[in-house]
């Protein structure tokens, strides 16, 4: 067993990371140890990473111990980047968190500097002189090239930065100077954040911190109503809304909805949150209350106005959707489900389940495009499976069945319609898929039945029938 962290205490004894436990406490047998937690430490972090999103939303983690925050368009929000700098480890110190930071031009400088520096604010035309005298192990290298690096005498950054370049390429491989160069800012290197950035966004920062559920409402109505304006100019709705709330000791609660169609009023959006509200808000622990309240648009959609009809199909359309969101929100987006058609000429594969809020959205984009593809008459009540059909009589080759028996029940043909032929697709049921020929039939007794043989007389040995469906 190895020591793989240290307090400010331990680290003045002069134990160093990787010691062994064994060794630690023949030196220091008071010595307190802690069994590592990985999974706790990794929670930690995140939540650390969920706070920091009060000062952007490009948060990205950096390995079990650190985090990159791309902070470009945001420090003037803050009074500059040295004082965003000292915000967020004045914060982090009350707290109880010691860390380091650093601000630079480039991620590779500003991890360099924040864990091999003083940290601080590095300018662009510092960057050289900084790095200069740091270790080669600032440079982001794995352990054996910093091993290799120094068994050669290049013990510090500014040894790699004088040397020649294709030497070095040679025999450490092109890893050496590209982190170099990163770190020097002339190679570009994007933050991947861990999670996705909001299209459009807007906050408020209270002066006194709120809690109850009235309150978020109303903050948020009112969030709400300055994302309008931004949402009209791109001509769009929101899909999917998301509400971020930041409260005092730095815990983070983010409440997700959706629309089935896009959505800008600032009413419509907070009774979303309402009903959702209703369902978690006993769950959301608000301690000292929220500081921040940010309303985010997660997914948006081209808001099309079209006025409505006098026979009131528009708003019927309305309301049904508003139904829609309402329940979704308040028992989840999975709780209704409607049926959507697929691109498939096989009966029990033309259908799908999804939600319903999905399927709103689809219904309408095909509204707006071209024509569903024509499909014969369809039976009210199609069979998951279809179900084995005893039949008595039948024209050859392609008649329909003079009586046929059913669910122990026999029936005498009155009347058919058909054939509606049905190949199978060959590339899910193979090419020797035996087609389909659909009938229309009803009986004496007026029962009006989907029925279809598979296979061909003269073709197929033993052509079987089928009930697939039902009329009504």
């Amino acid at each position: 067993m190895r020591l793989t962290a240290l307090d400010e205490f331990a680290e003045r004894l002069g134990l160093r990371k990787d010691q062994g436990v064994a060794e630690a406490r023949a030196m220091y047998p008071a010595l307190d140890v802690v069994e590592e937690d990985p999974a706790a430490d990794r929670r930690l972090l995140e939540g650390i990473a969920d706070w920091c999103d009060r000062y952007t939303p490009m948060v990205a983690l950096d390995g079990k111990d650190g985090l990159f925050l791309d902070i470009t368009g945001c420090a003037h929000l803050f009074g500059g980047e040295a004082a965003l700098l000292g915000d967020i480890l004045s914060r982090l110190f009350h707290m109880g968190l010691d860390a380091r930071a650093a601000v630079s031009s480039s991620p590779g400088l500003s991890w360099a500097v924040s864990r091999f520096g003083r940290g601080g604010v590095v300018e662009e035309e510092e960057a050289e002189r900084v790095l200069t005298p740091l270790p080669v192990a600032a440079l982001r290298l794995e352990d054996q090239t910093v091993d290799a690096l120094r068994k050669l005498g290049l013990k510090y950054v500014g040894d790699v930065i004088h040397a020649p370049r294709a030497p070095l390429t040679r025999r450490f491989g092109p890893t050496l100077l590209l982190r170099l160069d990163q770190a020097l800012g002339r190679e570009e290197e994007p933050i991947s954040p861990r999670l996705p950035v909001a299209s459009l966004s807007c906050e408020r920062r209270l002066v006194e911190p709120i809690g109850t559920e009235e309150q978020i409402l109303a903050v948020a109505g009112q969030v709400a109503v300055s994302l309008k304006p931004s949402l009209e100019v791109r001509g769009a709705g929101g899909r999917v809304f998301e509400l971020v709330l930041f409260r005092v000791d730095g815990r983070v609660f983010r409440i997700c909805v959706g629309a089935s169609r896009p959505l800008r009023e600032p009413k419509l959006v907070a009774g979303l949150f309402s009903e959702r509200l209703q369902v978690i808000y006993d769950d959301i622990d608000a301690g000292y209350g929220f500081e921040i309240l940010r309303l985010n648009v997660l997914r948006h959609d081209p808001f099309s106005e079209a006025q409505g009809d006098f026979e009131g199909d528009r708003q019927g359309e309305i309301s049904l959707s508003g139904f829609v969101d309402r329940v979704a929100a308040r028992l989840g987006a999975d709780c209704l489900q409607s049926f959507q058609l697929r691109e498939s000429h096989v009966p029990e594969r033309a259908v799908v389940t999804m939600p319903a809020m999905e399927s709103l959205s689809a219904r309408r984009r095909a509204e707006q495009g071209n024509a569903p593809p024509f499909r014969g008459e369809r039976p009210l009540r199609l069979f998951a499976t279809p179900e084995p059909v005893e039949v008595a009589f039948a024209e050859v080759p392609d008649g329909a069945p003079q009586t046929f028996r059913w669910r122990r029940l026999q029936h005498q043909v009155a009347r058919s319609e058909g054939p509606e032929r049905i190949a199978m697709e060959w590339w899910i049921d193979g090419a020797d898929g035996p087609a389909r020929d659909y009938f229309r039939i009803e009986d004496e007794a007026g029962h009006r039945f989907w029925i279809y043989r598979q296979g061909l007389y003269g073709e197929t040995p033993d052509p079987r029938w089928f009930m697939h469906g039902v009329f009504a």
